[in-house]
């Protein structure tokens, strides 16, 4: 017969405990580092300074090239990137104005805003066999009746507005304080329907000139407005005088209610403008962001609405 020696299981015991403390130990360092990598960040970025530093002071100059030296986005944390931006704003704003030209006249060889931004009667005549951003294979043929919504031209030219505001719709701006500032810029963008109530006034302001709509807003919030059309009416008069710019021409999916837009202002005598991205243009741009890098999918509305914006004004602020 066999005996097991006793303090085998001590011994395994002993490993285990030690094994355990080991783990423990490892994680508490771990979280150690992280803590005090955090402690140092901010120290670094979120010293208290009296007024805005100037653009190409030393510290101004360090924080740009932190930024700058991120090459691959994967490979850092987007938290941290934030933080980077953030501490970027104790720093003066200088316009680069060699650098914005060039960019300027790069958008208007791809892309060219003022021309084709919307559609109108006269990048689009009647006729047209208008080719989808998306569906490529689905052709849309300008009838009389939609010619006649369609502007006459572009309503905006190159550089017209001095400062201009693109305001996205994701939050970030709560409790920002920003209100009053995009309301001092000369033309201001909006996306998405974004809230601009009374409650959100000091952080993102009033003042909109043009402000996007994505039909599945239309379709989830206000049933393609094939009921009641009043709700989707009210929520419009928020942005006063504000020209509306929809995707009609995108997919197929979107173009009966991106059109029914038009009809419910003219029902209501509204005031308003209604425009069309011009498929060509959101095509041209999205080839544009693709050879600087940008792998999305589908570029955003912001995206879309910060390159019209830098064909159409002389400073974006974002």
């Amino acid at each position: 017969m066999g005996y097991a020696d006793p303090s085998s299981g001590r011994d395994l015991l002993g490993n285990r405990t030690l094994f355990f403390i080991f783990i423990c130990a490892f994680a508490l360092v771990t979280l150690l580092q992280q803590i005090l990598y955090g402690r140092n960040y901010i120290k670094r970025y979120f010293e208290f300074y009296e007024g805005p530093l100037d653009f190409n002071s030393t510290k101004c100059l360090e924080l740009r090239q932190d930024i700058m030296n991120v090459k691959v986005l994967s490979m850092v944390k987007e938290t941290e990137l934030f933080e980077r931006w953030k501490s970027l704003q104790i720093c003066k704003w200088e316009m680069n104005v060699t650098e914005a030209n060039s960019f300027k006249n790069a958008l208007s060889r791809c892309c060219n805003a003022p021309s084709f931004l919307f559609t109108t009667q006269k990048n689009t005549p009647l006729g047209t066999k208008l080719r989808y951003e998306v569906d490529t294979s689905g052709i849309f043929q300008i009838s009389p009746e939609i010619f006649n919504i369609f502007p006459k031209e572009m309503p905006y030219s190159r550089s017209q507005f001095k400062k201009c505001a693109v305001v996205g719709n994701g939050g970030i701006l709560k409790k920002s304080r920003c209100g009053k500032e995009i309301d001092n810029a000369d033309f201001v963008f909006r996306c998405n329907l974004p809230p601009i109530s009374e409650k959100y006034v000091a952080d993102v302001g009033m003042k909109t000139d043009v402000v996007t709509i994505n039909p599945s807003i239309i379709t989830e919030r206000f049933q393609k407005l094939e009921k009641w059309r009043k709700p989707f009416y009210d929520v419009l008069q928020g942005y006063e005088n504000a020209s509306l710019l929809l995707p009609a021409f995108y997919n197929t999916r979107n173009t009966d209610v991106s059109i029914r837009v038009k009809y419910v202002l003219d029902d209501f005598e509204s005031q308003q403008s209604v425009y069309y991205f011009h498929p060509q243009y959101l095509i041209n741009v999205s080839r544009f962001w693709l050879i600087q890098g940008v792998r999305a999918k589908r570029i955003s509305s912001g995206l879309i609405l910060v390159t019209a914006a830098m064909e159409l004004c002389d400073e974006v602020h974002l």
